[in-house]
């Protein structure tokens, strides 16, 4: 009988890996794709499968134990996130949005949620969402001192404040209310633009002050930072100026006669996931990191409270699509996932119809069921810092946080966030970040499923009750983008066209020799073409006269073209062609430009959709 070791060995029966041996194996690989040659040394194969992110963080193509972060879960600097005693289990906290006008639809939403999952409230108040002077209405059965209640009035904080205290102190709950006044000015000032309302961040003070006095279980903070993800930011950016907004707010309210602890205390942090699953979860994990680094450079180390950073993380609004909706559903379980992953205290899933208008209720039950299961079916909770031990993870976080950290110096180093705003210097930097990544979508390098590739022509899109949109004015504030704005741009010209005519565009895609030969081809210029919704029908070149186009695209090999593209060319030119399009490289007689992998598709749909007449 075999007596076990008492050491389980898992690599005993594998030779030691070598970091050269997998750089040789790579280069054979790189060599036979034409990006390395038998001469590329070594050490430039891992700089040729590295990129930068937005932020100019370096994503290298291997992580190894060099590149882990030291750290204990609950200690500084808090990468490993352990929620509060009593917590336990039960994991984050499911914050459900509301913003529908109508407070006896809020209302009956509200119970639905909290019955269903949902352990917290985020209600939008103002002309855009739910009426200030209806917020006793919408809460009434709700149980102030179990389900926390988080504030979003913008200019009307003080008034729906005022309103959220008076019916605590109502219900007796002033000890055990839970939940965040959502005082914000400088997101408020970030949405809308102008100077910073000195007062209102007078104001904002005096709510901590009182939530500190009066209402321990209240926040009166929340650093909104999603505005500057919802204008192009990158995740550094996003930090930065959440840091910035943070050391400010900490400026105000121990001014206010607040001590550090209790400042910290007030503050609360909102921040955006999408579905690029480890930049977002390196990001929470960052931005704890960076609130302790505030943390000890306020106050040095221990003290009397929690000064660790509160993260609500709500799926990315710049991600959402309005065609295709129901793919929103994948990208935000992704997305919360990675919330969970990345050890947020509080997340909220957007509905996946948020696109189209205010969510029914079965976009709802899903944004909560997505979360349910995460947490009941997946156990997510149960594990302390899941992503603790990826090499990746550990160094993109370290990265991403001394990005954020510049991002929050140079803020700081123009007079804090209020004046880095009014002078556009965010602005600036946020918008170069954006085009950056605006051209990575024009191109599809950043693909974007049911829009930009394989969208569905034939889609009936849900009808939604129209909602009054928070970003759809915001008064020289920071820009509301959506990544899938260019290309649902030009689909929306396609509707408006199908609408006026009874037929949408089309493209004739003319195929040459056979299946094996062309189907390729044919298949990528279908998928870039219907993208800008357009219409594509194939065949031979003989059968174009009958296509109803002006517009042709060349589709086969690049040893047929060599044969027969010329050809073709003339003969689409002899039955009307007006443009011809070669799916591929390579110049050729009649071929006025060609379509492929990285060509700027944006670019390519509004110059078909112009060569048919659609109307811009």
């Amino acid at each position: 009988m075999t007596v076990p070791p008492d050491e389980l060995e898992l690599a005993a029966d594998f030779p030691p890996a070598e970091r050269d041996r997998w750089r040789e194996m790579v280069r054979g690989v790189l060599r036979r794709s034409g990006a390395a040659s038998e001469d590329t040394p070594l050490e430039e194969i891992e700089r040729l499968l590295s990129r930068d992110s937005y932020d100019g963080v370096p994503v290298a193509p291997l992580y190894t134990r060099d590149d882990a972060v030291p750290g204990r879960p609950g200690l500084a600097p808090y990468l490993r996130r352990v929620r509060p005693e009593g917590e336990g289990l039960a994991g984050w906290d499911v914050r459900q949005r509301h913003a529908h006008p109508d407070p006896a639809v809020t209302r009956e939403a509200i119970l639905a949620d909290l019955e269903n999952g949902a352990t917290s409230l985020w209600l939008h108040l103002g002309e855009t969402g739910v009426p200030v002077a209806a917020l006793t209405e919408v809460l009434r059965g709700v149980h102030l001192d179990l389900a926390p209640v988080v504030l979003d009035a913008g200019p009307h904080t003080k008034e729906a404040a005022e309103s959220l205290l008076t019916l605590i102190g109502e219900r007796g709950h002033a000890q055990r209310a839970l939940g965040n006044l959502g005082a914000d000015p400088l997101g408020l000032q970030a949405r809308t633009g102008g100077p910073l309302d000195g007062r209102a961040m007078d104001e904002a003070a005096a709510l901590a002050v009182r939530c500190a006095r009066e209402f321990p279980g209240l926040r009166a903070i929340t650093v909104d930072a999603t505005p500057y993800h919802d204008a192009g930011g990158a995740d550094a950016e996003e930090l930065g100026a959440a840091v910035a907004a943070g050391v400010a707010y900490l400026r105000v309210l121990t001014g206010a006669g607040l001590s550090v602890d209790e400042a910290f205390g007030q503050i609360e942090f909102r921040l955006a996931v999408n579905a690029g699953q480890f930049p977002s979860i390196a990001k929470l994990r960052a931005a704890r990191r960076l609130w302790a680094r505030v943390a000890e450079v306020c106050a040095g180390p221990g003290g009397q409270g929690d000064r660790t950073a509160r993260l609500h993380a709500v799926t990315s609004s710049a991600m959402m699509t309005r065609h295709d909706p129901w793919v929103n559903i994948l990208r935000t379980t992704v997305a919360a996932f990675a919330a969970g992953v990345g050890g947020a205290d509080v997340v909220t899933v957007q509905p996946f119809d948020t696109r189209l208008g205010l969510p029914d209720d079965l976009a709802r039950r899903i944004a909560r069921n997505t979360q349910t299961l995460l947490l009941e079916e997946s156990s997510l909770a149960r594990v302390v810092d899941p992503a603790g031990g990826s090499w990746y993870v550990e160094r993109l976080t370290e990265e991403t946080a001394r990005a954020a950290w510049d991002r929050f110096t140079e803020i700081e180093k123009a007079g804090g966030l209020a004046a880095a705003l009014e002078s556009g210097l965010v602005a600036e930097r946020i918008a170069a970040t954006w085009e950056r990544r605006r051209a990575d979508l024009a191109r599809r390098k950043a693909p974007l499923t049911g829009v930009s590739e394989y969208p569905n022509l034939a889609e009936t899109l849900p009808e939604r009750e129209p909602a009054p949109r928070p970003d759809a004015a915001t008064g020289g504030g920071l820009p509301v983008i959506r990544y899938a704005q260019d290309f649902e741009a030009l689909r929306d010209r396609s509707d408006a066209h199908a609408e006026a005519t009874g037929s949408r565009p089309k493209v004739y895609l003319a195929t040459l020799g056979p299946i094996a030969a062309h189907t390729a081809r044919s298949s990528f210029a279908a998928n870039l073409f219907q993208a800008g919704g357009i219409e594509t029908v194939d065949g031979p070149p003989e059968g174009f006269a009958g296509s109803g186009t002006t517009v042709a695209c060349l589709c086969s090999s690049d040893a047929l073209y060599e044969e027969q593209a010329a050809d073709a060319a003339r003969t689409l030119r002899q039955a009307g062609a007006m443009k011809v399009w070669l799916a591929g490289k390579g110049s050729y007689e009649g071929v006025d430009s060609r379509v492929h992998a990285g060509c700027d598709a944006v670019a390519v749909l509004e110059t078909t959709l112009d060569d048919l007449g659609v109307k811009r």
